[in-house]
Formats: structure tokens, sequence, C-alpha cells
């Protein structure tokens, strides 16, 4: 495998870089070339967040070219589409449904784009889409905080992605708190299984 690459994008607070941070070890558990961008956009709760995991044997640099992403894994439906720039007909968008208002929209009093609408933009780039249903798969882990694992989960379900599910799994174990460790794994194979089944419709 020459190389495969996924955005994550979202905003502050959601647990982006955490579930970079966990494909990146998974990928090194499996003995794999990878590289983990930097942060684009501010970090802090609300702010745009970016982040590449860049996986492969030619794999050199950080930065996914525009265009160039295998995944673009939306944690935020509007900085979805604010990010498609990495998507062409080959990305396959994993997003979820949970919008999350930037504060720009409520100061120019302009109302957020509906489902439909934010599809249409997306096919545009690509026709290959898996919304998924995030808030109200967090009801079955029970934490809203889970949001981030169940859609590292959906991203394990992605044919493709050059990376172990089981590695995944062992990359939660190490960088997700002890305590908190059984929901994320619950979070993860809920997340596998609403993809999982949506593939074999």
């Amino acid at each position: 495998m020459k190389e495969f690459n996924v955005v994550l994008v979202g905003v502050g607070g959601q647990g982006t870089l955490l579930a970079a941070e966990i494909l990146g070890t998974a990928a090194v558990k499996d003995g794999l070339n990878v590289r983990v961008s930097e942060i684009h956009g501010m970090a802090q709760r609300g702010g745009a967040v970016t982040s590449e995991v860049r996986i492969g044997k030619s794999v050199l640099a950080p930065t996914v070219m525009d265009g160039e992403a295998d995944v673009l894994l939306g944690f935020e439906p509007l900085e979805t589409v604010r990010n498609l720039k990495y998507a062409s007909r080959k990305t396959l968008v994993i997003m979820s449904d949970e919008r999350i208002a930037p504060i720009e929209l409520a100061a120019k009093h302009k109302a957020y784009p509906n489902m439909k609408e934010i599809l249409q933009k997306i096919h545009v780039f690509t026709k290959r889409v898996a919304i998924v249903p995030t808030k109200k798969l967090t009801q079955k882990t029970g934490s809203t905080l889970t949001q981030n694992t169940i859609l590292i989960g959906a991203l394990a379900a992605c044919a493709k992605l050059p990376v172990k599910k089981v590695s995944l799994v062992d990359a939660l174990k190490e960088l997700v708190p002890s305590k908190n460790l059984d929901l994320n794994i619950k979070a993860f194979e809920i997340g596998y299984a609403n993809v999982k089944k949506k593939e074999a419709r």
C-alpha cells in the first residue's frame, strides 16, 4: 500500500484530536509508516479543528493535498462541507449528523443549512457518504462524550482502511483513561456495527 489518507474535521471539544491519535497509534501497532499532522485552526471548545493521518510506504510529509483524502471523517456537518477541498470521487465521507452551529452563523443571522443541502454539496465531490447518527447512538452508550469513538468505530468498518480493527481497540485501551475504557469500547463497536449494517443493505 503506497498511501492512505484520512482527514478528520470537527470543532474543539469533540475529541477529534484523540481520534487522530488513536488511528495513528493503531497504524504503528500494525507496523505501518504513519504521519499525523499538526492541528490546523483552534483547538479550544467551539473552534474549527482539522487533523490529517497519512499511512503508507510512500508517505513522507504529514499533510494531505487537496482532493487526496481516501476518507473524510466529519465530526460536524458544516465543518465537513468546509473541508470538501480534500475530497474527490474516490473519497468516502463518514459524517456525524450532530450539528454545532458556529458563532458566525448567529452573528450574521444565517440559518444552519439542512441535511439535504449539506448532502448536495458533498455529492458535488463524491457520492460515497455514510451518515452516522452519533447523537442517537450515544443513547446506547449513555454518554455524549463517546461520539469520537463511535466515529472511529465507523471508520474501522471502512473496507479499505489498512489498519486492523483489533489494533484500533488496542490503541483505545492505551489512550483512553481506564475508568472510561469499557464505555468507549462499547461506543466503538456500536459505530462499527452501524456502518457495517448500512454496507450490507
